[in-house]
């Protein structure tokens, strides 16, 4: 039987570290891992196979990180509906998902990540940040595996959110402040011996679910991609999981074209949108943390900037920007349709809506559910 070895690697630094270790960052720069894995030549299954197996994000489990102890975590993430809301433009219901956000894609991986690392001794305790979705996706795969949970979340954060999170038995610690703010807290608890720190932005164990996103399109559509993939992007964990995904397909032969990714953020904190057009490689400062409805998204100086920014020029796709009023009236319109989204979930739809289509079909992401949030005032 082969055995795949993998190992965090820094994509500036190049350091390595084994991913048994509970370094959450590069020693050198700080900065977020990368995971030195890719799965093997022609390791895929044939299309045509796909149709009995589980029906979960781990029918791809060749494409993704060994990790033996996935199957007893997961809660049936994935498979969400694409649905068509126009004649070129479908929606991928990801608030579909367990917790009822995308997030649930890379939270699993994160969780069956601890829970082998816990077996193996050393792990007392699982440390989270995030605006709600993550932590609550956090939350409940790490009940699901017996974890013991802290999330650190911004103070105002929504209260369903929040108690979400409890109800799955974690600790909640309110920051005061904005979501750097809440960032920094977790990352100081998490340099404490025993910790993992299971961060959807700096554990790149998480952008391995989340490219299961682009795998689903590519079954869901027969073996091909959609012209146009939009996605909403903060700390860029969903993008980034796509672009894992359209390399690896692209390089198993299973797709010759590579869809436009094009970014979305609230003009109110659109770092990466200013850095994109201004033809920067990386974001000059951070952001002013001023108040978006789009709380999801509201990123101030995202770790992985230089990714994100060459992931979306490397596909010939580009950044958008919403206001205020734009995602009022998206999260109006859909659900209208019958689809009722939280306001950050609807800015994809909102930046569709709002510019001249593309050619081809364009498949936005419908993130997270309104039950979360509630309407937008």
């Amino acid at each position: 039987m082969l055995i795949i070895m993998t190992a965090y690697v820094c994509p500036r630094c190049l350091i390595h570290s084994p991913d048994d270790a509970l370094t959450w960052c590069c020693p050198k720069c700080r900065g977020p891992w990368d995971l030195d894995f890719t799965p093997a030549p022609a390791s895929l299954p044939p299309l045509t196979s796909l149709a009995s197996r589980v029906n979960s994000l781990w029918r791809y489990t060749e494409a993704l990180p060994p990790l033996p102890c996935g199957a007893e975590v997961t809660l049936g993430e994935g498979r969400t509906p694409l649905v068509p809301l126009t004649e070129s433009v479908s929606a991928k219901l990801d608030f579909l998902m367990p917790t009822l956000s995308f997030k649930d894609r890379g939270a699993v991986m994160l969780a069956a990540h601890a829970l082998r690392l816990a077996r193996a001794g050393g792990l007392d305790r699982v440390v989270a940040d995030s605006s709600g979705n993550a932590g609550t996706a956090i939350a409940a795969y790490g009940a699901r595996a017996g974890l013991d949970c802290l999330v650190y979340v911004p103070e105002g954060t929504s209260p369903k959110k929040l108690e979400q999170i409890r109800a799955h038995g974690a600790r909640v610690v309110e920051v005061p402040g904005d979501r750097e703010a809440t960032a920094r807290a977790a990352r100081e608890a998490a340099d404490a011996p025993g910790t993992f720190y299971a961060s959807h932005v700096y554990n790149p164990y998480f952008l391995h679910g989340t490219k299961t996103y682009v795998y689903e399109l590519w079954e869901e559509l027969g073996g091909r991609l959609p012209e146009t993939i939009v996605v909403p992007v903060g700390n860029g964990t969903l993008l980034l999981g796509a672009a894992l995904a359209l390399d690896e397909l692209h390089r198993q032969g299973l797709t010759e074209t590579r869809p436009a990714l094009v970014a979305v953020q609230a003009e109110a904190v659109s770092p990466l949108a200013a850095a994109f057009h201004a033809g920067a490689d990386d974001i000059a400062a951070p952001a002013p943390a001023h108040p978006t409805l789009a709380e999801g998204i509201a990123i101030p100086a995202p770790p992985r900037a230089r990714q994100i920014l060459r992931a979306v020029r490397g596909t010939g796709g580009t950044f958008l920007t919403v206001s205020e009023d734009q995602i009022r009236t998206a999260q109006r319109d859909l659900a209208a349709r019958g689809l009722f989204v939280e306001a950050t979930g609807v800015a994809c739809w909102a930046a569709v809506t709002a510019t001249a289509p593309r050619p081809g079909l364009t498949v936005v992401p419908l993130c997270g559910a309104g039950a979360k949030t509630g309407l937008a005032a």
